[in-house]
């Protein structure tokens, strides 16, 4: 513990009881700290002089409350002394050098990181809170004692949430189950999680919990004979095997009782037909040897058996799970673990705590939940987005893990549902990057394939794969969003300056000049006066339409241009095309209105912030578009272009069974993938069909069309739309 400033003498007569009751709470404190918590007590009430909680009790009673519920863990005076001063650099005149003299540097710290960003200016209150997370995890990842303080905090305004309005209540109740719960989980701190989620239930939807509440009460009553029983047979079968354990039956908790509801699709009396029970040994071994025992006692169930202390869970989280077939036809769930494990599957990084900055965490818990953190530092780095980097986090969170071995023998954990595309950016971002294909227990598997638990994964690359947007649909982990994200972005900035130079030169080129004849002292000047650090951009920003060439081009020659005949605004896009060959998908997006392919007369339209929107010439769009003629883009298809592109045909057919498997046997046929198919009209004798397909150019939608025209059943057939 570090202060600058001596401890002051602090007058118990004068407390308050809540500040007494915090003094006993804290008596595993050396005195001179507890001293300095109670001095910290006097500068927080002073500075909250006067403002109260919308329950009308005196504003200190909440951090006061919230630092006592920290002294539950065990936690130092650093932490305690930054609960109880945690609002004040947000809510009062306290400022930070005062509260940096007067406790020290790192308690200032801790106080920064639990204090939010209200007091900036954001677009959006979504966007303020996303920003404020954000900030908090960052400073987390360099004191983990600031998500304890908050953890804290948001525990003790949910035991006071009745005094808010419903529509506070709801907001709050909701965030606490989508992030601040399963932050608690993450961190293994289960304790504060199971409260977390039953408060946030009971507030969301009061009326389903108090259903479920109930009708636990009930269940339990009825079978609390049958629950004495088998933790008996328990007690006495570990005790004749000279096994010492404390045997406590579990009772799940309305939320997760709820939640399985829901997401397992089953009813409470199923869900209710499980005994649950906790055995407590003293060591690992121990843990195994009665595993064997209750085994002896009850048969188990096949493949049920979990081993969480070889392989702990993300979180630290350690302990053997079975499932046996109990007495009473119903199945018994049995944890078995040590006091020291079950400790940690409490508190999580807040169990023993002993906060250490060198020599490495204090448990497993803390040491994973850095790991995590680092990762979320390495994700906000690559992230600009507060939403979406607050979008990372929510799946990084999701509770449930499957655990995957490397060729050495390593093992990952990655959320439910993850891939092997997942796999391959978890080991690193350079093998995701590459990956082409994924070894699952020796067998060839497609990069899109889902895994599950104790499958050994090995990642096949290719110097040159390189990741596309699709792969975003097929990734659920915030790492391999970010880094395919953080990829295409760089794709897209390259194909932004090439595509914006190009642009220029040409609006530049009908003035009579070139970028090669702008002086670099012009150039300079030009770009200092548009708050732009570098010529890329520049041309990345006229290649995404938020600069129009020709403004540009005019800009940079000043005076020159009355010289070059005065050439009017788009003259440059009409004399020379552009050609494109499809690949600069950066850049360019193909019009949802006429679908342009390889082989048409298309024409481009700078959309701001989009970059060039690519139309058919005959689009009816057009018309409306070349009313602002310096955003029009004269381009043309290059000779050389690859790829798919998207188009629809509108059928008629006559209506009869089998007609529908003609028509798509007849597109299959013409190499042509069917990306959707729909119905727009349809009676007894006709139906018309709009098929969406992609095809390489126009001349390979016409082969399309040749081949269903032969089948005969087609009476009328175009491109859609016209």
């Amino acid at each position: 513990m570090t202060a600058t400033a001596p401890p002051a003498t602090v007058d118990p007569s004068a407390l308050p009881p809540y500040v007494l009751a915090l003094k006993e709470r804290i008596a595993y404190l050396p005195e001179a700290q507890v001293t300095l918590v109670l001095r910290a007590f006097e500068v927080g009430a002073r500075a909250h002089a006067g403002q109260e909680r919308k329950s009308g009790e005196p504003y200190i009673t909440h951090p006061v409350a919230v630092a006592g519920i920290l002294a539950e863990l065990g936690l130092d005076a650093e932490t305690l002394i930054a609960a109880i001063l945690h609002d004040t650099l947000e809510d009062t005149e306290l400022s930070r050098e005062a509260l940096a003299a007067e406790f020290g540097e790192v308690v200032a710290e801790l106080v920064d990181g639990v204090t939010k960003l209200d007091k900036m200016r954001f677009g959006s209150r979504q966007e303020a809170d996303a920003e404020s997370f954000r900030k908090m995890l960052l400073a987390m990842a360099r004191d983990l004692r600031v998500i304890l303080i908050k953890l804290a905090d948001r525990l003790h305004n949910m035991r006071t949430l009745g005094a808010k309005d419903p529509v506070s209540r709801r907001r709050i109740a909701r965030e606490t189950l989508e992030i601040f719960a399963p932050i608690a989980q993450r961190l293994g701190m289960n304790k504060f999680k199971a409260e977390l989620q039953d408060m946030g239930f009971r507030t969301l939807y009061p009326d389903r919990y108090r259903v479920i509440s109930e009708r636990i009460r009930a269940a339990l009553g009825n079978r609390r004979e049958a629950m004495g029983k088998i933790e008996a047979a328990l007690t006495t079968r570990l005790s004749a095997e000279h096994l010492p354990a404390h045997v406590v039956g579990r009772i799940k908790s309305p939320w997760s009782i709820y939640s399985k509801m829901r997401n397992e699709h089953k009813t409470f009396a199923q869900l209710m037909d499980v005994y649950g029970f906790r055995v407590v040994v003293d060591s690992a071994t121990s843990c195994y040897m009665a595993l064997g025992v209750v085994h002896a006692l009850y048969k188990p169930v096949d493949r049920r058996f979990k081993d969480f202390i070889a392989i702990p869970k993300a979180n630290g989280y350690q302990s053997l799970h079975t499932v046996l077939l109990g007495p009473f036809g119903a199945p018994i769930e049995v944890q078995i673990r040590t006091a020291e494990m079950d400790s940690v599957a409490e508190r999580g990084v807040a169990a023993h705590w002993a906060y250490k900055t060198d020599s490495g965490p204090a448990n497993s818990a803390q040491a994973r939940a850095r790991e995590w953190l680092s990762s979320m530092v390495d994700s906000s780095a690559n992230t600009v987005s507060s939403s979406e980097f607050i979008e990372n986090v929510k799946i990084d969170l999701f509770p449930d893990e499957v655990y995957l071995f490397t060729p050495r023998g390593d093992i990952l954990s990655l959320p439910r549902h993850a891939t092997a595309l997942d796999f391959a950016y978890a080991v690193h971002t350079d093998v995701g990057d590459h990956a082409v294909a994924a070894r699952v227990d020796k067998k060839l598997t497609p990069l899109r394939s889902q895994l599950e638990s104790g499958q050994l994964v090995e990642i096949i690359t290719a110097p040159s794969a390189v990741p596309n947007p699709a792969w975003l649909e097929v990734v659920v982990t915030g790492k391999a969003r970010t880094a395919i994200r953080q990829y295409l972005k760089h794709l897209q900035h390259e194909d932004a300056v090439d595509f914006g130079h190009r642009m220029l030169d040409r609006a530049l080129d009908a003035q009579g000049s070139s970028l090669d004849a702008i002086s670099a002292t012009v150039l300079d000047h030009f770009l200092a006066t548009s708050n732009l650090k570098r010529l890329e951009e520049l041309l990345s920003d006229i290649a995404l339409g938020n600069r129009m060439p020709d403004v540009v081009a005019r800009q940079l020659l000043g005076s020159r241009r009355k010289k070059a005949g005065g050439a009017k605004p788009g003259a440059s896009m009409a004399q020379e095309k552009i050609r494109i060959t499809g690949a600069e998908r950066g850049v360019l997006s193909f019009a949802n209105c006429c679908h342009p392919l390889p082989g048409d007369d298309i024409v481009g339209y700078l959309s701001s912030g989009k970059g060039i929107v690519v139309h058919r010439e005959e689009c009816p769009n057009v018309v409306e578009l070349r009313k602002s003629p310096e955003r029009c883009v004269a381009i043309e298809w290059d000779r050389d272009v690859q790829g798919d592109y998207r188009a629809q045909l509108r059928i008629e057919v006559i209506n009869r069974p089998g007609v529908l498997a003609t028509v798509a046997a007849a597109i299959a046929a013409a190499d042509s993938n069917i990306e959707n198919v729909e119905y727009v009209e349809r009676d007894a004798s006709a139906a018309t069909l709009l098929f969406s397909m992609e095809v390489k150019s126009r001349k390979h939608l016409a082969d399309v069309i040749r081949r269903v025209r032969r089948t005969g059943v087609a009476s009328g057939l175009h491109r859609y739309p016209l």
